[in-house]
């Protein structure tokens, strides 16, 4: 049977909430794809807040996003072989830890990008930190001018069709070619590279303490027990 659960990913205590409730009432959960969005917009768009109060499209890319796997990592855990898979974008531009909110300057596209970077910077690190427990994570941009709402937004026209733009997302999830594939971004089904600020340490390990600070969790660089597996590592299990 299908289930459906409903969030407000913009309210971190509704995404605390669907990870209690899908752990509470399933069994086992074997992948995670998180692929809802808060699209760039047709310019101008006036900048928008989270029900805590953040950019609001940090806060659905990316703070939503990394909670919920955090809520879910005991059940992924316990079902592994598991597989993440971070449904992100090839429209990426560097995080200003300056100004993460985008309070000078903002547009809706560049907030975009800048979650979806932020999206795959987690990706790295999760995908490092979760090494050996059976969890995969990979970051993937899954098409190019897919037929969604977002593409229309802007007046584009689409270039492909929903059915066959979620195909490498599902390969991602389902591919036994892919078993321990982790920490990787693939532009559709190619593993390739993305913007340089994802592959530097310092900046990622930057953007994981500033996550942590806001969703309220212990500081990265402090570390924490793994949930369900001997050893111990930095990610939490979000409560």
């Amino acid at each position: 049977p299908v289930r459906t659960y409903l969030a407000d990913l913009a309210d971190l205590d509704q995404v605390r909430a669907l990870a209690a409730e899908i752990s509470a009432a399933e069994p086992r959960l074997d992948g995670l794809v998180n692929n809802a969005v808060a699209g760039g917009g047709a310019e101008p768009l006036r900048r928008e807040f989270s029900a805590q109060g953040h950019e609001l499209r940090f806060a659905v890319n990316h703070l939503a996003p990394y909670a919920l796997v955090g809520g879910l990592l005991p059940l992924l855990t316990a079902s592994a072989p598991a597989r993440v898979v971070n449904v992100a974008s090839i429209g990426q531009e560097a995080v200003d830890f300056d100004d993460v909110m985008l309070e000078h300057g903002y547009e809706g596209l560049r907030a975009y990008c800048r979650s979806k970077l932020a999206m795959i910077m987690t990706t790295f690190e999760l995908g490092a930190e979760l090494e050996g427990t059976g969890v995969t994570v990979n970051a993937l941009h899954p098409a190019h001018l897919m037929d969604t709402e977002g593409v229309r937004a802007y007046g584009l026209a689409p270039l492909v069709g929903v059915e066959e733009g979620v195909r490498p997302t599902v390969r991602l999830l389902v591919d036994p070619e892919l078993d321990g594939t982790t920490g990787r971004y693939f532009d559709q089904y190619t593993d390739t590279r993305a913007h340089e600020q994802a592959y530097d340490t310092g900046a990622r390990a930057r953007l994981m303490e500033l996550t942590h600070r806001l969703l309220g969790l212990p500081r990265w660089s402090d570390g924490c027990a793994r949930t369900g597996r001997s050893g111990a590592n930095r990610v939490p299990t979000i409560q």
